[in-house]
């Protein structure tokens, strides 16, 4: 389960803070959709795939998480 907090400054006008609150909705899921699809592609690798790339199947949430969010 994801969680996020928002912080934004009560004298901010309610379009203002919506549309913040939008554009950061909108970034996580985007940044979620290319931990999904990452974990996906690589999950559908072979193990002899995985052994050529120097990688195993428990590293791969990992690296899928590092290339959606960075470290």
């Amino acid at each position: 389960m994801t969680a996020f907090n928002i912080t934004l400054p009560a004298n901010m006008p309610f379009a203002d803070r919506f549309a913040g609150l939008r554009a950061n909705l909108s970034d996580k899921m985007a940044k979620r959709k290319v931990y999904l699809t990452t974990l996906r592609e690589l999950q559908s690798l072979s193990n002899r795939d995985l052994a050529d790339l120097g990688l195993s199947r428990s590293e791969l949430r990992n690296i899928a998480f590092e290339a959606a969010y960075g470290k």
